[in-house]
């Protein structure tokens, strides 16, 4: 056999051998072979399909998948720990957050190693230590105060979310080859964890990131075959939960299901994500231009038309529907801003579980109780609500496209707020904290994302906002000064000369005012982290 080399290429000699071991190493060798063909050619697919979209094509749902969506099947079911899905706690991987999460009473954790992860290799490969502590039981953490942090008796079951199939890991190289990131974390996690998980009556669970087609879940399956293959682990062990969080995914979702359906965990809504894809895919187009990004609401047309096809789709096939994010995180110095962000936050769960939902997304453990109080009242003592067929609903591909936001604006207050919260999004990102808190609320990659594409999007097409200056790039410097300004007032010259406010601003710049769009501002950004 032949011996494929792989090289660890760890900033501050930070080889992590007890994880990085020389069984991993090869593990990861192999599904690399296994997978980098299929995974450059899906990369091109998508390239072919954003050229095509530029030269005026749409979105249709599949002609040659009908059979598909018309046949009878189902999927697999799932183990008794991923039956009850009322909450999920999302959040990065480190030490204090992984015991906070499992700690915190919501159904499941999602363990992030993207959107809320700068990926660092550090954070990367000392999160996977983090989880197989936690795995193992034996995680704690002692702060400076000298509180300790350990797991509960009972915690939440332990979902996993891999980088997207467009990210690499510089860090370790196949033959030369930077390793996908999705793969490094999928089958990190996977090697270390999977049989233990297993023999407690738990398995190795993932949710799967930025997917744009069918077929890129057929080659999740696919490394999910080899895996279970490769490591004896049983047919069908391994459960993934698909993010629909990009516009092509939401016409090839049946499809998506059927590809994973021995696999498969279910579908979420995962809403930030799926408004920035809109800009990412159709912003060049006048017809796709949307109003400041808290104007576009889960209950307006197209959003609704989107996540009410989810849960129709889901129920139809025995797979479980996850709601969208509750990002708000409580200010405990101001109760009056905590209970109207409450208010809002029971509002959108109470739609949800109405709706159909299984579950829900939280970002913060404050809002668990008032997240699992919607879905309590509305299952009442049931696990979920696969019963749930919501024949009435029959969304067409014109619905999930219309756009149009009644009486939405775009505003200086909306322009503002995407500068302000872009640049220190990313410049909390490249100090290695991926999940930031920002006008209370948690803002992660996606909502930066959606920042700078808007900025991008209004330049763009020369918007002009409702107070009446057109949106230029000269513009957006000027309140970029602005915004700067208030920034280094709220947090001191010190933390501000450190902090690479000024170098996050250059990274906005190059996602936000370039001619052609970027497709994700974190791989520019990449280049300037460990």
């Amino acid at each position: 056999m032949r011996t494929i080399a792989a090289q660890i290429k760890a900033p501050a000699n930070e080889g992590f051998p007890d994880v990085l071991t020389p069984q991993a190493l090869e593990f990861l060798a192999g599904l690399h072979t296994e997978v980098e063909p299929t995974r450059r050619a899906l990369l091109e697919k998508r390239a072919e399909m954003a050229e095509k979209l530029r030269n005026g094509g749409s979105f249709q749902f599949l002609a040659g998948t009908a059979e598909t969506r018309d046949s009878a099947w189902r999927v697999a079911e799932v183990p008794q720990d991923l039956r009850v899905r009322k909450v999920e706690i999302t959040g990065p991987t480190d030490r204090k957050m992984v015991i906070n999460a499992l700690n915190s009473g919501a159904s499941v954790y999602m363990a992030d190693f993207e959107d809320a992860n700068t990926p660092t290799w550090h954070n990367m490969v000392d999160g996977q230590r983090n989880l197989i502590d936690a795995v193992e039981r034996k995680i704690s953490f002692k702060n400076p105060d000298g509180r300790e942090y350990k797991l509960n008796e009972e915690i939440a079951t332990l979902v996993v979310r891999p980088r997207g199939w467009h990210l690499v890991e510089r860090h370790l190289t196949i033959e030369g080859v930077p390793i996908s990131g999705a793969i490094f974390d999928f089958g990190l996690y996977v090697l270390h964890n999977a049989r233990r998980l297993l023999e407690r009556g738990s398995g190795p669970y993932f949710y799967l990131p930025k997917m744009e087609s069918h077929r890129e879940a057929r080659l999740w399956n696919q490394i999910f075959d080899w895996t279970e293959k490769e490591l004896d682990l049983g047919h069908g062990k391994i459960k993934a939960t698909v993010l629909v969080e990009v516009l092509p995914l939401a016409f090839e979702m049946e499809e998506t299901l059927h590809e994973l359906r021995d696999h498969s965990a279910g579908l979420n809504a995962g809403r930030w994500d799926y408004m920035f894809s809109i800009i990412k895919k159709l912003g060049d187009r006048k017809e796709f231009i949307l109003p400041d990004r808290a104007q576009v609401s889960m209950t307006v047309p197209f959003m609704r038309a989107y996540t009410e096809l989810l849960v129709k789709t889901c129920h139809k096939r025995g797979a479980f529907a996850l709601g969208g994010m509750a990002a708000f995180i409580p200010n405990r110095r101001d109760p009056a801003v905590t209970e109207s962000a409450l208010a809002k936050v029971r509002d959108d769960k109470k739609r949800e579980a109405t709706d159909g939902f299984d579950g829900t997304w939280v970002a913060h453990p404050d809002l668990v109780e008032t997240a699992m109080s919607e879905f309590d009242r509305a299952l009442g003592k049931k696990p979920n609500q696969l019963d749930r067929q919501r024949p009435e609903v029959d969304v067409t591909a014109s619905q999930l496209l219309d756009v149009h936001v009644p009486s939405g604006t775009i505003t200086d207050a909306g322009l503002r707020t995407n500068v302000s919260v872009g640049i220190q999004y990313i410049a909390s990102w490249l100090r290695g904290t991926g999940a930031a808190a920002i006008n209370n609320l948690m803002e992660d990659a996606a909502t930066a994302e959606i920042s700078r594409s808007q900025v991008w999007q209004w330049i763009h097409h020369g918007v002009s906002l409702k107070e009446g200056p057109q949106v230029t790039a000269k513009l957006v410097h000027e309140i970029e000064r602005e915004e700067l300004a208030k920034i280094k007032s709220a947090v001191g010259d010190d933390f501000f000369a450190k902090g690479r406010y000024e170098e996050a601003r250059g990274i906005f710049d190059e996602v936000a005012l370039s001619s052609e769009f970027k497709e994700f501002l974190t791989i520019p950004a990449y280049e300037h982290i460990d």
